[in-house]
Parts: structure tokens; C-alpha cells; sequence
């Protein structure tokens, strides 16, 4: 084992890295980035006000050089950079920053645009005036001090704290394996709960967040909803979403414009245009024409200037998502409790606080009532030398010295040394009449004092009292209204959908990623055998893959090639003004890794989510199957859920939303196809392989899935533009795990499958091409076949096109959404 000595005593080197990384660790726990839950200061902090206090830097006083401060603190109470104090310094004199700042600031200390501040030979500070009352009672023994870090000073532990720093300001700290972030909080609104505590000590948290609702930002901002705040009041940690509060206002030609007047807590204001203008630029945020900030001294304010035709609502939740204009401050209420760290609740940091404060003034009193005591003691004594005058100027007259004189009065007058001692130093003018009633009414007043002090000493619930006046008085020489906003409970649970038409539409995406919406009469209907319209405007080498209708408020499925699942709503894609638009990089709305592909899109309305009574059925190229309840697919985050487990070089193909009581059919690219009853797979997990659906011939793989039901067709379409129905009735019912039969007679005219559904002579398709056309037609116009021929011509291509997707309208969908 390898060993290092010390003083000659050999030590394992495990032994030493362990305990000296426990010293550290401590070091910086105790001493460095944790508050204290009694004044909420770290010991930076503390050292700062208290050597400001120690030169005179009071409110009241002149600025001095925020670098005379510096080396001050530097030199007698923190031995550690220059940048830690300073920037300490600078934190607490920032409005932004702190709710209520310690330091007034005279200089460039900083903006809420990330400006650092000027250097601390050209920045001057003093303390402000609410800093005054974290030290006041300082020297009347109210807290311990500890000699600093060379012996040659003492520095006080603790801030006497006439006000509860810890809530009111916050703090924020990263220690070794913890940290803390506790959020400002409305001065008056903590007192108020404060007072509550003291005349009703059992008040729960529940009855304390009536006083205390939400935390209170110096930026001001929305608080959404009290659901995060209750749970960091009750359990110490919690989320608090914080929006940006905005208006919308109407300018020349009636356009309208967004205009941003207060920012969440602690987000830089550049880096939130920047953040605006680039998710603009990438089409995340749609409908915006211009973004400039026109903030000054008299207050914030960014201008986003919207195109004619938008609509605000959705830019606003666009916003939202996409910057940091609205933002979670997670909650972490950690604090030294007797040098220990711990996680508190509402109730619990008011309750150490009132100790503290029951301590402090405690001891203030004990220290007034001693000094008190000592000087009514001296007054006796005066009075005893003025009602024997002559005796005590003879008995003075007669000794040969200070201390002779001293000790015979002492002798003749029972006094005690102090007293003699303040005879001996009385001056002649206090002979005068009037001077001698000063001595009785000053002793008189005293003796009032006195008993006061007693009394309050003698009762604990006298002193509790005392602690509610003074901070009664505190809260009327300092509280402010609230300075963030709390959007009630119904508030919560708006819906920027509830602003937006419920509309058909028509969602494309390539293959190359990019995703468009448009309107759903964008494309007209033709016969069959047309040329169709350009769709996209599309780059060399892209084409078009995926085809949806749907309408603006449903949820939507994207399952990828790489068996992840991912959500979005319809009205958040970006709709285009016209056909050939590229559209929206997909990437941009969701994290989709490299090479990894949508494979298939599926719509949802709210009511189904959650729902026990649906799945989605999964198939892959190889054939494989998976049935999963939609219950499982309820809460997906925005990195995604994985949807199925695959095997190696597999991929899946497609997925359809069904009741579980269908039957599942599987078409092949050679033309093989197979029909199974649903019920025979069994529903899992999504973290499971599923099971084998058809087995396949070698260089076949499986190209679509979908769901047969009596009466209606099998429509399949093929890389050439051809295309048949087939009545469901000339697929016999198989089981699960065959080869299957022939559903199309594949040959090098009609070209390999590319997809099949299930339709009714009411619906309609959208052919959609390799180059980028598209066609619509009725499916009443493509004739119905036997299984193995092959077709008519869909849709006529050019040289080197070929079909690549194929979206279905149903007209019953349409119909049922329009009469619920």
C-alpha cells in the first residue's frame, strides 16, 4: 500500500485523501457557499457589512472606493481573492439581483444585460440603510464573535438580523455534493407571517402561505400557478414556473406588436433576443417581422413587431417554449442550521429565525439592563456624596492620594470602588442645583428602566411581543407592494389553443427533415392519372415521405425510425403561405438524433389521452409487432419516450391508434401481405420487442400496417403511380407469424409496394412524389381488383419520379371531429 509520512508517523494515503477531502468539503459547506438560516448571510457577506460597518460606511455617510472596501475585508477578515469579494460586493448592490440590495452603489455595478461591472478602483459603495438593521445592536453582546483568520481581529459569527434576510433576499450557492437556491420574497408579506407565528405558534404552513403565497422577483414577472411554491413551502424543494409579463399593442397600418416589460428573475435581456431572433430565424417562432430593444432608464422594454395576418396568442406561446421568457426556478431551501446543513419549509426557516431574533434580544436586554444597573449604582453614589457634600470634600482634603481618598470614602460612606471612583472624577459644576435634579430624574428614569428590562426578562412571551413590534416597525419604514404578479389557479390552466381556430390541415415532412402546415383545401382535387401540383419546394436529392390530415388542435405522435416517441401539437408547426414553401426543419422542433428519421406521424385528441381502452400497435421492417396501452404514452418529456425496444438493423414502419378488438394487416414491398386478428398480440410495456407478426422471404421487408374492418377495402400503391382496392373479403384470417398471400402482382411497370391503407369510396388520397408533386384524388375513382393483379394508374410520373407517401383523408374522421 502506498503511504506518505508525516512527523514521522506513517499514514495510508486513502486515509489522508479521504480526511482531507472532508475537510474541504466541510470548509466550503460551512464556511463558503451556504447561508446561515439565522441573517441568510454566507460568510462573504458577512465579512463585507460588518468591516463597511467598522468604517463608518453607513447610509448616512459619504461613498468611499470600492476598492478601499475590498482590501479592507481582504486584509482583516477573508483571506481569499480579490474577484470572490468584489463580486460579492457587486451582487449585493444589483436591484436585479437582490430584492432588497445591501449595498448602495455609486458607479457601474452591472445591467440585467449581462454588462459586468466596472473595476473596483472606478465602482464606490456604501452600506444601505436596510443593511443598517442586520447590524444594529451589534455592540450590545447580542451574538458571538471569533477571532479571525491571523488572531489579531474578532468577527462576529452571525449578523444580529433585524429583518429575515434568508426569504427576503434569497440566496444561491454550489457546495460539495448540495447547493441552495432560495427565491426574494415580498418584505411586508414575511412579517406579516412572521407576527402570525409569534401570536399563534401552532400555525401550519398551509395557514402561513396566506401571508406568504409565492416568492417576490426583483424583475417582477409572472408566477404561474401556486402548485410549485405550495410544494417548495411544504417540502423546501419545488419548480416555480416565472413568465416574462407582456402586452400586445397595436401600431401603424394595424399591425400588432409584442412589446416585453419585465423578464423572469435572473435571465440576461440580450440573451433573450438573441435566443428570440434566432429560434425567428430557424422558424420555431413564426409570424415575426422585426425584434429590437428599445429598454432606457425609464424602464424594459422589446418591441416584436408581428406580420399582418398573425396571431399574437400563438407567437406569445411560441415565446414561451422557445426562450427564456418563461422559465422554472427550481427551488432548494438549504441552509446552515447550528453550522449543519438542512433542507427547511416555510414554517421551519420563520421558526429559526424567531430563535434568532429571541436570542438577540434577549441578550440586548440582559446587556441594557446591565449597563442600567451599573449606572444607577453610580448615581447612588453621586446622590450619597451630594447629601454629604462637606463630609465628602473634608474626607478628600485629608488623604494624600488618589487611591487613599478612594478607599476612605469607600470606608466612611460604604461605597464601592466604582462609586468612589465617580465621586473622585465628578466636576464642580454638577454641585449646582440643577445639575443635581439631572442626577435624580436621570436615576428615576432609570430605575423605570430598570424594572421594564426585568419584567421583560421575566417573560418569554413579553420578549416574542417585543420581536413583533420591532418588526411591525421595520415592515412600515421598508415594505413594498409586490413586485411579481400570481396568476390565479384558472389562470393556470389556460389554453393558447382555445385562441386558435380548430381547422383542417395538412402536414408534409421530407425526407430530408423538413416539416410544413397548410391549409387543408391547399391542394384541389384531380382524377386519376393526373400529374398532380408541386408540393415543396423541395432541395436536390430530398423528396416527400410523410403525409398527414389532421386538424390545427390535435396532438401529434412522431414516432421515429430509432422506436422514440415524441409530441407536439398540430397549430405549433408552422403553417406556410403556399405549396412550395420548404418549411420548418424538423430538428428544430424536436431532438431527433443523428440519422434518425420520423417514420410515422399519428393524431390524437385530449379526450384520448390517458385512455386504458386504446393502444397503439407498432410494426417494424422485419416484421415484428408491438401493442402498447396510449396510458403509457400520457406524460412524454421534451427529450422524448422510448416507444419499443428494437432489434439490430430493424426499423419501425409504422404505428396506428386502435381499440385492440381490430384486425392488423401487414403489407410487404414484394406485394405479400397478411391478416391477423389484434386481439392475438398481447399488450406490453413500451421498453419490450413484441412479437413476431409475418415472417419474410429474403430482400423482402415489411412497408406498411393497417387496421381492416368489415365492408371496407385495402388501397395499395406502388413506387410507379399504380394502385387497386381490394375488398377486405378476399384476405382470408390467418394467424400471427405466417408468410402470407399475394395482395399485388408486382412487376417492374407497377414497381415495388410503397404503401397500403385501409379506405372508404367517400375518402380521398394525397399521392405524394420523390420530386415533389403531389395529387389528390377520390378514392371512388380507383377501381377495385382481385389481389394478385396489378392496378391502374394512379398518378402519371415523371422520368425518374416514383411515389414516395401516400396521406389518407377520411371523410367519417372529418364528420365525427365537426359534430362533437
Amino acid at each position: 500500500m502506498t503511504q506518505t509520512t508525516i512527523q514521522d508517523q506513517p499514514i495510508p494515503i486513502e486515509e489522508e485523501m479521504r480526511q482531507s477531502y472532508l475537510d474541504y468539503a466541510m470548509s466550503v459547506i460551512v464556511s463558503r457557499a451556504l447561508p446561515d438560516v439565522r441573517d441568510g448571510l454566507k460568510p462573504v457577506h458577512r465579512r463585507i457589512l460588518y468591516a463597511m460597518r467598522q468604517a463608518g460606511l453607513t447610509h448616512e455617510k459619504p461613498f468611499r472606493k470600492s476598492a478601499t472596501i475590498v482590501g479592507e475585508v481582504l486584509g482583516k477578515y477573508h483571506p481569499h481573492g480579490d474577484s470572490s469579494v468584489y463580486d460579492a460586493l457587486v451582487r449585493m448592490a444589483q436591484d436585479f439581483n437582490l430584492r432588497y440590495p445591501l449595498v448602495d452603489g455609486h458607479g457601474n455595478f452591472g445591467s440585467v444585460d449581462g454588462d459586468p461591472p466596472a473595476a473596483y478602483r472606478y465602482t464606490e459603495a456604501r452600506m444601505s440603510r436596510l443593511a443598517g438593521e442586520l447590524l444594529e445592536d451589534l455592540d450590545k453582546e447580542t451574538i458571538n464573535f471569533r477571532p479571525n483568520f491571523d488572531n489579531s481581529l474578532k468577527e462576529p459569527e452571525v449578523l444580529p438580523a433585524s429583518l429575515p434576510n434568508l426569504l427576503i433576499n434569497g440566496s444561491a450557492g454550489i457546495a460539495v455534493g448540495m447547493a441552495t437556491n432560495i427565491p426574494p420574497h415580498n418584505l411586508g408579506e414575511v412579517t406579516d407571517a412572521i407576527v402570525k407565528l409569534i401570536e399563534e405558534p401552532e400555525t401550519d404552513i398551509e395557514a402561513l402561505m396566506k401571508y406568504v403565497p409565492a416568492p417576490d422577483f426583483p424583475t417582477g414577472g409572472m408566477i404561474m400557478g401556486l402548485s410549485g411554491a405550495r410544494k417548495a413551502f411544504q417540502e423546501g424543494r419545488g419548480s416555480i414556473t416565472i413568465r416574462g409579463v407582456t402586452a400586445i399593442e397595436e401600431r401603424k397600418g394595424k399591425r400588432l406588436a409584442i412589446i416585453i416589460t419585465e423578464i423572469p428573475y435572473q435571465v440576461n435581456k440580450a440573451r433573450l433576443v438573441e435566443q428570440i431572433a434566432e429560434a425567428v430565424k430557424a422558424k420555431r417562432i413564426t409570424g415575426v417581422t422585426d425584434l429590437r430593444d428599445e429598454s432606457d432608464r425609464r424602464g424594459m422594454r422589446v418591441v416584436i413587431e408581428l406580420a399582418a395576418n398573425s396571431t399574437p396568442q400563438l407567437t406569445l406561446n411560441q415565446l414561451y417554449k422557445h426562450s427564456d421568457l418563461q422559465v422554472n426556478f427550481g427551488v432548494n431551501t438549504l441552509a446552515l442550521v447550528d453550522g449543519v446543513p438542512r433542507t427547511l419549509n416555510l414554517k421551519e426557516c420563520l421558526t429559526h429565525y424567531l430563535a434568532h431574533r429571541k436570542q438577540v434580544v434577549t441578550r440586548r436586554c440582559e446587556f441594557d439592563l446591565k449597563k442600567a444597573q451599573e449606572r444607577a449604582h453610580i448615581l447612588e453614589g453621586l446622590q450619597i456624596a451630594l447629601d454629604n457634600l462637606d463630609a465628602v470634600i473634608e474626607t478628600i482634603r485629608k488623604s494624600q492620594n488618589v487611591e487613599e481618598a478612594r478607599a476612605a470614602l469607600c470606608l466612611r460612606f460604604k461605597l464601592s470602588v466604582p462609586q468612589a471612583q465617580a465621586i473622585l472624577e465628578m466636576r464642580l459644576q454638577r454641585l449646582t442645583g440643577l445639575e443635581r435634579k439631572k442626577i435624580q430624574e436621570e436615576y428615576a428614569n432609570l430605575i423605570k428602566t430598570i424594572a421594564h428590562l426585568q419584567d421583560l426578562l421575566a417573560s418569554e412571551r413579553r420578549i416574542m411581543f417585543l420581536i413583533r413590534d420591532e418588526l411591525l416597525e421595520m415592515r412600515k419604514k421598508y415594505a413594498d407592494p409586490r413586485k411579481s404578479r400570481i396568476m390565479k389557479e384558472e389562470a393556470e390552466g389556460f389554453v393558447i389553443e382555445d385562441l386558435i381556430p380548430d381547422e383542417e390541415t395538412v402536414i408534409t415532412i421530407s425526407s430530408s427533415g423538413y416539416v410544413k402546415r397548410m391549409p387543408e383545401g391547399t391542394y384541389r382535387s384531380q382524377r386519376r392519372g393526373g400529374k398532380g401540383v408541386v408540393g415543396m419546394g423541395l432541395k436536390d436529392e430530398d423528396s416527400l415521405e410523410h403525409v398527414l390530415f389532421t386538424t390545427t388542435h390535435h396532438n401529434l405522435f412522431f414516432f421515429t425510425s430509432k422506436a422514440r416517441v415524441y409530441r407536439l401539437k398540430a397549430y405549433e408547426i408552422a403553417e406556410t403561405a403556399g405549396r412550395q414553401a420548404k418549411g420548418t426543419a424538423i430538428v428544430n422542433l424536436l431532438p431527433l438524433e443523428s440519422g434518425e428519421k420520423v417514420a410515422a406521424i399519428i393524431p390524437m385528441k385530449d379526450k384520448d389521452l390517458g385512455s386504458e381502452e386504446l393502444f397503439l400497435v407498432m410494426a417494424t421492417r422485419h416484421g415484428m409487432i408491438n401493442k402498447t396501452a396510449i396510458a403509457e404514452y400520457k406524460n412524454i418529456f421534451k427529450a422524448g419516450l422510448i416507444a419499443c425496444i428494437l432489434n439490430e438493423d430493424d426499423g419501425l414502419i409504422g404505428v396506428r391508434l386502435t381499440s385492440g378488438d381490430k384486425e392488423v394487416f401487414l403489407v410487404t414491398r414484394n406485394g405479400q401481405s397478411i391478416r391477423f386478428p389484434e386481439d392475438k398480440v398481447r399488450a406490453t410495456g413500451r421498453r419490450t420487442k413484441g412479437v413476431i407478426g409475418m415472417r419474410l422471404r429474403t430482400g423482402d421487408e415489411v412497408v406498411a400496417m393497417a387496421h381492416l374492418e368489415t365492408g371496407s377495402e385495402l388501397l395499395v400503391v406502388t413506387a410507379n403511380g399504380y394502385g387497386k382496392r381490394t375488398a377486405h373479403k378476399e384476405y382470408r384470417l390467418q394467424s400471427r407469424g405466417g408468410v402470407g398471400i399475394k395482395t399485388l402482382n408486382v412487376t417492374k411497370k407497377t414497381g415495388q409496394v410503397v404503401d397500403a391503407k385501409v379506405v372508404e369510396p367517400e375518402d380521398e388520397l394525397l399521392l405524394t412524389t420523390a420530386m415533389g408533386n403531389l395529387i389528390r384524388i377520390s378514392v371512388k375513382g380507383i377501381s377495385t381488383q382481385g389481389r394478385a393483379t396489378q392496378g391502374v394508374m394512379l398518378i402519371r410520373l415523371e422520368e425518374g419520379d416514383s411515389v414516395s407517401d401516400v396521406g389518407h383523408l377520411s371523410k367519417k374522421d372529418i364528420a365525427t371531429e365537426e359534430t362533437e
